[in-house]
């Protein structure tokens, strides 16, 4: 296994009959991403706006969630 990894953090976790369902920030740049598995599959998206733009969460200058 690699280093470890700490450009994401996990902002968000349900777990539903039909899977699992998170919501990720990336450090660097903000954006939020969701995140669904369920069974033996799973996927990941940009989250966006009713405007189609990228959901961005504020960070301060650590990376941590203003």
């Amino acid at each position: 296994m690699g280093k470890e990894d700490n450009r994401f953090i996990r902002v968000h976790h349900e777990n539903g009959w039909s899977g699992t369902n998170e919501i990720w920030v990336d450090r660097q740049t903000g954006v939020n991403y969701l995140y669904h598995s369920g069974g033996y599959s799973g996927g990941l998206c940009v989250c966006i706006d009713a405007d189609g733009k990228p959901i961005i969460t504020r960070l301060d200058e650590y990376g941590r969630i203003l």
